[in-house]
Order: structure tokens, then sequence, then C-alpha cells
């Protein structure tokens, strides 16, 4: 049996194409003296990673995907660049104690190259099967002018230091390779803009990721031997105890690169390995943006906005954890911002600093919780109050009072969606005719990726896509559609190869109209509240996806991802 025919058997005997399939591409390749490969791929049957897998299990070699793997720079200085370049690979992982070097190959059988490296680098070589494009973006990444090659430097400069005495550390977290180290990952997390950097240890390395556009991309490797130094550099900016180890502790400190200030929120937590730092960053420089910059379009937004314009009432923000709902939030009080109104807030933490707002943070410890922060807060003749989020009994029945008494009221609830919020409201104890009185209108939101404008190109989608977008929709698919096309980005340099660029929000909004009044009244099901906003025009979230995914937006997959119940 040939290779073609072993690769057919294999993606079959795997469940990956059919029988018939397989004999039909024989006969292709024996019609038009086209390779197997070429088949397989041209006309879609397989991804290109099966492929290649079922190739390496023939030659007996490991597959391996680069993608979001971080590669620690201190393994590139075993294969220079040039060499990577010429031959087409790509190393990724040391075995220190057996003295081999791992290397992504495109073709991983090349024995006299195989030596040729083994000379070079001094090491045993282990070679890997990988997709051409992955070495070839990943060569791009690791050996520009970037994050690897500014660590790998000062890397070298702590060669000397193998093991980090206590005496010692000190004085070596003062030195310039390890501060140019937490350097070189804050900087690059403003310009990737990330949201989050996780410093986190592992047995033999430190993965240094990076959440950009709210997914996480594993960006950089570090030697085990320098994370103590980085991890107290850090607690050194961030005014945390570097002698305690035992017990999480947060921080904060300010970065400038440039004109953009950023302001980083720094946790570190004790893990079986040493500690892990996650640091939230902030930026203080260009503005919080306005409802329809954040994606509130329509009759949403025309629901919102006649909410926040009534002088008292409850306004109910949903979602999980990252959806965005504070920066929602924070987006409305800086619109109701004047000098005729005092507006405070109380938040578990204070993210961004408004001017002409008197913000509050909660300090358990200390006594000052929602609930008790809430009471004090009605003594300061508020017009506006923002609670954090309302979690108990006592915070809700507070909001609620400060809501009868002339307040308008804003705080956050973790639900799915909008109509579940009403039915936890009751199950915290308030009464149904107080949430018919007091509550204005209730928003649901998620945050999807932009498709990058810089690589968005056209497709034409599946019948199954076509139907459901269709059935979704409903009465809100445009009639003169005929034939549907979507979009999707092809991944450039732009993107970071993803496709994605950037982060819009999909809402649905819920106001309290006489027919949803009586069935808070009748302690309805969050089902048949839904149903009846509907009627009256609701737009829910995966409509309002779907709706930006027609315009170009965003991609079907995004939405699906996030709004998927």
């Amino acid at each position: 049996m040939d290779n073609s025919q072993q690769l057919l058997a294999i993606l079959v005997e795997e469940g990956l194409i059919s029988q018939t399939i397989a004999d039909e591409v024989k006969l292709s390749a024996l019609n038009s003296g086209k390779s197997t490969i070429e088949i397989l791929l041209s006309k879609n049957l397989v991804s290109e990673d099966a492929v290649l897998e079922a190739k390496a299990k023939i030659d007996h070699v490991p597959f391996v995907s680069l993608s979001g793997r971080g590669i620690s720079p201190e393994i590139l200085t075993f294969i220079p660049e040039p060499v990577a370049r010429k031959y087409r690979l790509v190393p990724f992982d040391l075995d220190k104690k057996a003295n081999k070097l791992k290397i992504a190959m495109v073709d991983p059988l090349d024995l006299p190259l195989i030596e040729f490296l083994e000379q070079k680098s001094g090491k045993s070589i282990v070679s890997y099967l990988a997709k051409e494009s992955e070495i070839t973006q990943k060569i791009e990444e690791v050996y520009s002018a970037g994050l690897s090659t500014e660590v790998s430097e000062a890397l070298k400069e702590t060669a000397t230091v193998k093991t980090i005495d206590a005496k010692q550390l000190g004085q070596i977290i003062k030195e310039a390779p390890i501060a140019k180290i937490v350097s070189t990952i804050l900087e690059y997390a403003v310009r990737s803009r990330a949201s989050d950097v996780h410093i986190e240890p592992q047995e033999t390395r430190t993965r240094v990721r990076y959440r950009i556009d709210g997914i996480l991309h594993e960006k950089l490797a570090l030697p085990r031997s320098v994370h103590e130094a980085v991890v107290s550099r850090i607690k050194i900016l961030s005014a945390m105890k570097i002698d305690e180890r035992r017990v999480p502790q947060d921080g904060r400190f300010n970065f400038k690169l440039g004109s953009d200030e950023i302001d980083l929120r720094v946790s570190s937590l004790p893990t079986v390995h040493g500690e892990k730092i996650v640091m939230r960053l902030l930026k203080k420089t260009g503005g919080i943006p306005d409802l329809p910059e954040l994606g509130l379009h329509g009759i949403s937004l025309n629901y919102l906005n006649n909410a926040i314009t009534r002088p008292h009432g409850i306004i109910l923000v949903t979602g999980p954890t990252g959806s965005g709902k504070t920066t929602t939030l924070y987006s409305v009080l800086s619109k109701l911002n004047t000098e005729k109104v005092n507006i405070v807030t109380l938040e578990d933490p204070v993210e961004y600093e408004i001017v002409g707002l008197s913000q509050v943070q909660i300090n358990p410890t200390a006594g000052l919780t929602f609930a008790s922060g809430l009471r004090s807060f009605l003594r300061q003749d508020p017009n506006i109050i923002l609670v954090g989020e309302i979690r108990d009994n006592e915070t809700m029945n507070l909001a609620v009072q400060a809501a009868l008494t002339g307040h308008l009221v804003f705080s956050t609830l973790h639900t799915n969606n909008a109509a579940t919020a009403i039915p936890r409201l009751l199950d915290l104890g308030a009464e149904p005719f107080l949430v018919v009185s007091v509550l204005n209108a209730v928003e649901a939101q998620r945050i999807t990726r932009k498709i990058c404008t810089a690589c968005k190109e056209t497709y034409k989608p599946t019948p199954q896509v076509v139907a459901d977008i269709k059935n979704v929709l409903g009465k809100l698919y445009p009639p003169d559609k005929q034939d549907i096309v979507l979009y999707r980005g092809k991944g450039c340099k732009e993107c970071n190869n993803t496709g994605y660029l950037g982060r819009v929000g999909i809402f649905e909004v819920i106001i309290v109209s006489p027919s949803i009044a009586k069935l808070i009244m009748e302690r309805a099901t969050a089902e048949a509240i839904e149903n009846q906003a509907r009627e009256e025009s609701m737009i829910t979230l995966k409509q309002d996806g779907y709706l930006k995914v027609l315009d170009g937006t965003t991609t079907i997959e995004e939405v699906i991802r996030v709004a998927e119940e």
C-alpha cells in the first residue's frame, strides 16, 4: 500500500471521510495527476490538521500544532533566525534533563538537516511535523524584534543566575534584566490591546498569556529560574508584600507608554508551582465610549435611553463576568453626569475614575459592603446611585427603597438574559408589586469579537446556516435579502492572524410594559416574560448578534460562542 492509500485508509478509519469519498479521491488523483492531499484540501473534505496528523502517523513522526503556543526566548538561541527561515523550521521546546531540542519542521524526515541542527545547537533533535503556514507565522512572531527578542536579550544577562538565593532576591529584582522583562511584558500588553496578562508558573517553565479581545493567547514562555524575581518585581511595583507567598494579595500601579496611561490591578495567587500573577489593564486615556459605540442600536437603544431619562426607578444590567456590564454602566453615567445631579457609586472595585462622580470602593473587612454603603449613600442627597451588584436580600430591599424615594438606581445581576433577572429579584425577596413600581428596564449583554477590516472577506454560508439565521431572526429578517453573503477575517498581521480586531456588544432590553407588569404580579416564569417581550418588539441577544452578522460586524461563530443558551 503506497502512502496516498495509507493516508486515505487512516482518514476512513478515524471516521473523517467515508470509504465512498476515499474511492472518489483515489480515482480523481489518477485522472488529474494531482496528489491525494491536494484533492482532499481543495475540496474541503478534511482539515489540513487532520491530513498532516495522518501523514505523521504514516511517517512515524509526532505532529505538533504551533497555534497558541508560547516559545521561550531561551530556546530560540539554539537555532539562529536565518537557519529557521531557510529550512522552514522553528524550535518550540527543550528537555534540559535529556538535552533534547524539539523542532517543528515542514520535512521532519530530512536526516542531513537534522544532523546539521544537532551540530549547530549541541542538542539531540526531536523532529515534529507542523503546518508550513504555522511555522512561517511563528518565525515572524518569535524572531521579529518584539516580545521574544527583547526578553531574550534580558535573559542573556540573567544567565549567570541559575538558582536564586532568598538573600540575593532583593538585589536581583532591582537589576536591569528583570525590570526589562517586566517592562517588555507590559509594553506588549498595551500594544496588543490586551485586557489581562497571566503569568503562570508550571513545572518546567513560566507561561505568559494575554487576553486579547476576550480570548487568551500564549505569547511567551520564561525559564523557571527567573519566575520568583519577575513576580517579586511586579509585587514591589504593586506595593504588595514580597515575603508573603502563602496567601493571595491584591495591588495596583500605573504604567505609562507614550501618551497612553494604564492603570494595572494586580492579583497574586499561591499555586503548587509558585505564585501566579494576573494583571488587569485599564486604560486611563481615551475616554469612555458612548452607547452606540458599544453596539446598542435601534429599539434597544431607544428603550434604554427612555429608561435612563426617567427621574427615578431601577435599571438592571445583566450578563456573566467579562460581558462588559461595567463599561455599559460607565457609559450611561457619563451621559447623565452634569453639574445639576449628584451621582454616587459603590463598586467592587472602582475600575475607571470619572470626574464629577463620588466613587466608593467596598471594603468588607472594614464593614463597608454594598448594603451598608447604600444605607449611608441615602444620607448624601444623591440623585443617581450605582450599586455594583445586587447580591443579597438586604441590598435588594435598600435599592428598591431608594428607587421608591425618588432616586435613579443602577445595578448589575449575574443572570443569563434580561427576562431571568425579574424572577431573580423575586427570589431575593422583592415583592412583585414593588418590582412593578420601580423597575424601569432590564438590559442583558455579551461581547463578541469584531471582524478585522484589514483582511475581511465574503463567503457563501451553507443552507443549514441560512435556515438558522432565518429561523432566529423571524420577522426581523430583511425581506429584500435573497442570497445571503456573510463575512469573516482571513487573518493578517494587523489582527495577529486571528481574523478579529476589536469587540462589539450584543444586547437585549426589556421594559416593564402593562402586560409584563401583569406577568410579574402573577410571578410568571422568565420564559413567559421573554415571550411577551418578544411580542412587544424586543430584540433578543441572539437576534441582535445575527443582525450584526448580516451587516458584517462579527461572525456567526462568535455569536453562537457567546449567546448560545
